[in-house]
């Protein structure tokens, strides 16, 4: 990853923070983007944050795609990390909870891709990484607006790997649950052993983001943890 470009969304969450760590301590040069407000971190140069971005907005994902494409003089990786979950049954839930994970699961990693594409191409060993979920594959009960948004990912990765093969990778990695704080306060009894953690996650997505794994798009790669 030394000298490699990488645009990380959704980089002040749980996964999102290892991610940029582990591509920095790699040698990679990191533009964060995310909805929150910039932390006032001072730009280097290896990395620059982008800040109060709103990704499901097209226009908002173009300027910051190539704010940090300018910055750095070119653009090698995308990790689409940015979104969120709900857990709601469908007899009692709300549509708009779809609506919304819809907006923030597959429209954020749509409008980044969409900005990243020329920056990618251009660069000869572009790669996209995306953050799909185990959950997907099969829903469960409370699962069925988070799952069918992840399922869109899933959908696009594929897509995205068929149109854009020979010219940029595209993969995305499917968790189970993430070994993260909010996920041990929300489910407090779980075998937290059994879960991935977020370095285990983000050695994958490093993976599929390096030279290394140039022969390898449009898979959906399971990750599953250590047990």
């Amino acid at each position: 990853m030394h000298g490699k470009v990488v645009v990380i969304t959704g980089a002040s969450g749980a996964l999102g923070k290892v991610v940029v760590s582990a591509a920095l301590a790699r040698g990679a040069r990191v533009a964060t983007i995310d909805f929150a407000p910039a932390t006032g971190a001072a730009t280097t140069a290896d990395r620059i944050e982008f800040g109060g971005v709103d990704l499901s907005d097209a226009a908002q994902a173009v300027q910051a795609i190539d704010a940090a494409a300018a910055h750095f003089g070119r653009l090698d990786v995308l990790v689409n990390i940015a979104g969120g979950f709900a857990f709601e049954t469908i007899a009692d839930g709300d549509p708009k909870t779809w609506q919304r994970l819809y907006a923030i699961n597959v429209t954020t990693a749509l409008n980044a891709s969409q900005a990243a594409i020329p920056h990618l191409t251009a660069s000869g060993a572009g790669r996209i990484v995306n953050v799909g979920a185990m959950a997907a594959l099969q829903a469960g009960a409370g699962m069925g607006a988070y799952a069918a948004s992840k399922a869109g990912v899933h959908r696009l990765t594929e897509a995205l790997a068929a149109e854009l093969k020979g010219k940029v990778t595209v993969n995305a990695v499917l968790p189970t649950t993430i070994d993260t704080p909010a996920n041990r306060r929300d489910m407090p009894k779980a075998d937290f052993t059994t879960w991935v953690t977020a370095d285990e996650l983000a050695n994958v997505i490093l993976f599929l983001a390096s030279d290394a794994a140039s022969a390898v798009t449009g898979a959906l790669l399971p990750v599953r943890g250590r047990v």
